[in-house]
C-alpha cells in the first residue's frame, strides 16, 4: 500500500513548494523507493491551458496531452520520469466532475455540498496514483497558502484522509517563511507560528516544518519553532536560499528531510541515497570551462517563468557542454529591421520562443532574417519554427505577404495553415494538438545527426501547421523538412542546408529535457553557439 506525503505552504506564495517536493522525491527515489508527485491547484480553471503566461508562468504539457502547472516540469526534470493528467488536478476539474455526477443523478437526490461531495472527490483523486500499485510513496503538493478561501476544501480533504489512513501511512510537511528583519538584525518565527496555528485550526498538525530563510537557523530558533508548533526539533528543517534549484536535494539531504520523513512513515532508512550522477551534473554546472550568450526572443520576457522549461533545458545542455549559458531575454516587440543588428550582434546564438498571437511577429521575423543571413546559430520552437517558415517565404521565395493563417486569415500565401480537424472547434481549452506524437527523421539531415536515430517522439501544443502545398517550393530553395509525422505527413522539423545551425521544430523539445537526459537539440544548439563564439 502506498504512503502519502502532503506538502502545504504558509505565509507567502512562491516559497518553492514544488522544488522542496521534487527534492524530497529525488532523495527518496535515490534510496530505491518508487515515487511520484502530484499538484492540486485551487483555481477554478479546468487547467492552465487558457491562462496567460503572466498569470501562472508557462503551461507544461505531459506525454498524454494534459496542460498542467509548471511545477510538473520540475517533477519530471528532477525524477527523470513522465507525469500525466492524474498528476495535476484543479478545483475546476473537481467541481466539473461533481456537477456532471449530480446531473447524471449519481447522488440519489442528496443535497450536493462541499463536504462531503467535493472533499470526497478530492480524496478520491489524491489516492488514484497510489492505488495503481506502481508507487511506494505519493507526494501531493497543495497549491496556494493555508488560509486562502479556495484552499479550504483541499485542506479539509487532507484532514479527513490523514484520519482514514492513520499516522504511519501519511504525513504533512508545512513549508513556511522565517523572515530576517534587517532593522532588528534577527530572524522572526512569528509568521511561521501563525501559519501553523491556522493549519491547526483546520485540524491538521504538521509533522515536519521546512523553513525558507536567507540566514541559517540557529539551535535556539529551531527549539522555539519546535516548541510553539508542536513538532520534534529534528523535524524543523532549514531551507536556505540556494544558488541553483539543483542544490536543494543536497541541502535537504544535509537536513535529513528524507530520513525524518521515512522514519515517520515507518519505512527503512538503511539504504543511503545514490546521488553520484546528480553530483557530477552539479559539478559541471558550477565549474564551466566556457560561456555563451544566447538570445531568447519572445513575447513574455518580463516574466522568465513563462519560459521556465526552456531556461532549465539550457541549464542541462550547458552543464553537458561544460559551458555557462547566459540567456538574454529580448522582447520581440522591441526588434525591427533597423535595430536588429545592434541588439543581436553580441549573441552567440538566438532562440525564437513559442507563443500565440500576432504581437511581436515582425520582431521575430527580423531576428530570424538577421541570424539566417549572418550564419548565427538559430533554434526555433513551435511559433519560432512557424516564424522561420514565414520569413523564408517572404525573403527567399518572394511570396509577398506570406503569413500564418493565425495572424492573417486573408493572406494570399498561408504557408502556416490551420489543421483540418481544428476548423470546427469553438472551445479554446484543451483542444489543440497536445501531447506526444511520433516523428520520422530523414537520414543525412542535421536533425538525424543530432538525435542519432530516425524515429523520435516529441510533445506538442499548437493549432497551426506547415502548409504542405508549399513544401516542394521550400525544399528546392534550401529549407528542408527533415522531420515528418509518419501518420499525417505534417512537417515536424525544418532546417537550412547551407547554415552552420538553423533548426526549428513544431514541437516543444524543452518539455523532455531532464537533469539525467539533457535534450539533444539543446545540447547541439549550445555546442553550435560555442563554436560560433570561438569562430
Amino acid at each position: 500500500m502506498s504512503k502519502y506525503i502532503f506538502v502545504t505552504g504558509g505565509v507567502t506564495s512562491s516559497l518553492g513548494k514544488g522544488i522542496v517536493a521534487a527534492s524530497l522525491a529525488k532523495l527518496l527515489q535515490a534510496r530505491g523507493f518508487k515515487v511520484t508527485i502530484q499538484k492540486f491547484d485551487p483555481y477554478i480553471n479546468i487547467d492552465p491551458g487558457t491562462l496567460n503566461p503572466y498569470e501562472h508562468g508557462e503551461c507544461y504539457v505531459t506525454e498524454d496531452g494534459a496542460e498542467t502547472d509548471l511545477d510538473l516540469g520540475h517533477y519530471e526534470r528532477f525524477l527523470n520520469a513522465a507525469t500525466s493528467q492524474a498528476n495535476n488536478v484543479t478545483t475546476g476539474r473537481i467541481y466539473q466532475h461533481v456537477i456532471e455526477q449530480e446531473r447524471a443523478g449519481a447522488y440519489l437526490g442528496k443535497t450536493v455540498q462541499v463536504v462531503p461531495h467535493i472533499t470526497d472527490e478530492i480524496k478520491r483523486r489524491m489516492q488514484l496514483l497510489g492505488q495503481t500499485g506502481e508507487y511506494d510513496i505519493v507526494i501531493t503538493e497543495l497549491g496556494g497558502t493555508v488560509g486562502d478561501i479556495e484552499s479550504l476544501p483541499f485542506i479539509e480533504a487532507v484532514r479527513q484522509l490523514r484520519w482514514e489512513l492513520g499516522n504511519s501511512d501519511s504525513l504533512v510537511i508545512h513549508l513556511t517563511l522565517v523572515p530576517y528583519l534587517a532593522a532588528a538584525g534577527e530572524l522572526k518565527t512569528k509568521p511561521t507560528q501563525h501559519s501553523v496555528k491556522t493549519l491547526l485550526e483546520y485540524g491538521i498538525q504538521p509533522d515536519i516544518l521546512v523553513c525558507r530563510t536567507e540566514h541559517k537557523l540557529n539551535q535556539d530558533i529551531r527549539k522555539k519553532l519546535a516548541q510553539f508548533c508542536n513538532v520534534n526539533i529534528n523535524a524543523v528543517v532549514e531551507s536556505i536560499d540556494a544558488t541553483t534549484i539543483y542544490d536543494v536535494p543536497l541541502n535537504m539531504l544535509r537536513e535529513h528531510l528524507d530520513k525524518t520523513a521515512l522514519t515517520k512513515l515507518k519505512l527503512s532508512t538503511k539504504q543511503e541515497p545514490d546521488l553520484e550522477s546528480w553530483k557530477i551534473f552539479l559539478g559541471k554546472l558550477k565549474n564551466p570551462t566556457d560561456e555563451v550568450q544566447i538570445g531568447l526572443v519572445g513575447k513574455y520576457v518580463e516574466l522568465p517563468d513563462a519560459y521556465k522549461s526552456i531556461t532549465e533545458a539550457f541549464i542541462h545542455a550547458g552543464a553537458n557542454n561544460e559551458t555557462k549559458v547566459k540567456v538574454k531575454y529580448i522582447a520581440a516587440e522591441s526588434l525591427n529591421d533597423e535595430n536588429v543588428k545592434d541588439k543581436l550582434k553580441d549573441l552567440n546564438g538566438v532562440l525564437v520562443a513559442p507563443g500565440f498571437g500576432e504581437r511581436g511577429l515582425d520582431g521575430k521575423l527580423a531576428a530570424i532574417r538577421y541570424v539566417r543571413e549572418n550564419k548565427i546559430p538559430f533554434f526555433g520552437i513551435c511559433l519560432g519554427m512557424q516564424c522561420s517558415v514565414i520569413e523564408f517565404g517572404r525573403n527567399v521565395l518572394g511570396l509577398q505577404g506570406a503569413n500564418s493563417f493565425e495572424m492573417d486569415e486573408k493572406t494570399a500565401h498561408p504557408v502556416i495553415n490551420l489543421m483540418e480537424e481544428q476548423k470546427t472547434i469553438k472551445n479554446m481549452g484543451g483542444t489543440m494538438r497536445l501531447g506526444a506524437y511520433d516523428c520520422e527523421i530523414k537520414k543525412g539531415s542535421k536533425a538525424f545527426g543530432i538525435y542519432g536515430k530516425s524515429k523520435i517522439s516529441e510533445r506538442h501544443r499548437h493549432r497551426y501547421e506547415f502548409n504542405n502545398d508549399y513544401l516542394k517550393q521550400y525544399e528546392e530553395a534550401g529549407m528542408v523538412a527533415s522531420g515528418i509525422n509518419p501518420k499525417t505527413g505534417l512537417v515536424e522539423i525544418v532546417e537550412l542546408k547551407n547554415h552552420p545551425f538553423f533548426v526549428a521544430g513544431q514541437f516543444h523539445p524543452e518539455l523532455k529535457s531532464t537533469v539525467a537526459n539533457p535534450h539533444p537539440l539543446f545540447v547541439s544548439f549550445v555546442a553550435a553557439s560555442l563554436a560560433n563564439k570561438k569562430g
